[in-house]
């Protein structure tokens, strides 16, 4: 396929001109976008309600799909891992985890990622580039089709490769058009957007209020959350958590916090006990997340009885929290095993 621009990296007032452009009426965009978010369309020829002409010129300048589907891969657990090639050569991951009745979809907003947190396996490669709208919209696109007509996505996670606040103005366009009239139409409620601790962009990503905020948190200690993760070194955890009481809730909302449990590093009932301490003011949730090991990982997944000890002591300070066991680690999909491989 020749490598021109994806339509679905256009905003819809950059569609509304390419439209213009060729003649024909603004209104001719919303049709484009009910076909590209609701229609899932592959091609302009799909699009049966524009005249030959106009799609014919589209596809002279632009493609419909930002993304091929290089492999799917499934998981004795019933997750599947959708491996996708960019238009640069270069690959990404998505993962579809069915749980409970729900159908998630994990996505990626950057190719690689620059933060190196050192549970992470995405961190190795280090950042490649961030996606542009049309490539993170298009992972849902793609596994939409894949999935079919009778398995529809409940929710969306932006968990995936990369930190999605390193690649806003990406980002904020996917969700616009996830959440939009006309677009996918998807409740913020289903919607979560991970970050490792970005304070410069969580206030704009609390003002566009479009998903939910989840924060990997991993330490309740700057000097040891600094060791793990070193984005904390120029968003120091007093700061971050200053950040999390600021960001605006809706009714019934909580900020989820993710913590991925090390043995002997941040596991201990001390350790639980600052958690609990730290967050008490900010409605919240806690998900812990033993760690999933991989080749070369310096760090060791902790006994499960000491996973249960801490959650316990969370508990009795009346934290929300659970145990989230990953899905997907027989197919290299767990939660921080994404590589891009």
């Amino acid at each position: 396929m020749e490598n021109m621009e994806s339509i679905k990296n256009l905003t819809p007032e950059d569609l509304r001109e390419a439209v213009k452009s060729c003649g024909e009426p603004a209104f001719r965009a919303k049709q484009i976008e009910r076909w590209l978010w609701r229609g899932l369309a592959g091609s302009f020829d799909e699009m049966t309600d524009l005249s030959k002409g106009l799609r014919e010129k589209l596809g002279q300048t632009h493609n419909v799909d930002a993304l091929t589907l290089d492999k799917e891969i499934k998981s004795s657990d019933g997750s599947r891992k959708f491996i996708f090639n960019l238009y640069d050569g270069a690959k990404i991951e998505s993962v579809l985890i069915p749980a409970d009745g729900l159908r998630t979809l994990c996505v990626s907003s950057q190719c690689g990622c620059a933060l190196a947190c050192g549970f992470c396996l995405t961190g190795r490669r280090g950042l490649i580039r961030n996606l542009t709208a049309g490539e993170i919209l298009d992972q849902i696109i793609l596994a939409r089709r894949a999935l079919g007509p009778d398995d529809a996505l409940t929710n969306i996670v932006m968990m995936g490769m990369g930190e999605p606040l390193m690649n806003f103005d990406s980002v904020a366009q996917a969700l616009k058009a996830i959440t939009g009239e006309f677009g996918m139409g998807m409740s913020y409620r289903r919607i979560t957007v991970s970050t490792s601790g970005i304070i410069r962009k969580m206030g704009d990503f609390g003002r566009l209020g479009l998903a939910k905020l989840a924060v990997s948190l991993n330490s309740p200690d700057n000097e040891i959350r600094s060791q793990i993760m070193p984005v904390n070194k120029k968003n120091p955890l007093p700061d971050l958590m200053a950040a999390c009481r600021r960001h605006p809730l809706r009714p019934r909302e909580r900020i989820t916090f993710e913590y991925v449990m090390l043995d002997g590093v941040n596991d201990a009932e001390s350790d639980a006990r600052a958690l609990a301490a730290l967050v008490a003011d900010i409605p919240c949730k806690i998900n812990l997340i033993p760690f999933n090991e991989f080749p070369g990982a310096k760090y060791k997944t902790p006994p499960a009885d000491r996973v249960d000890k801490f959650r316990r002591v969370l508990l009795n300070n009346n934290i929300d929290a659970l145990v989230r066991q990953s899905r997907g680690a027989d197919i290299s999909a767990a939660c921080g095993c994404l590589g891009g491989e």
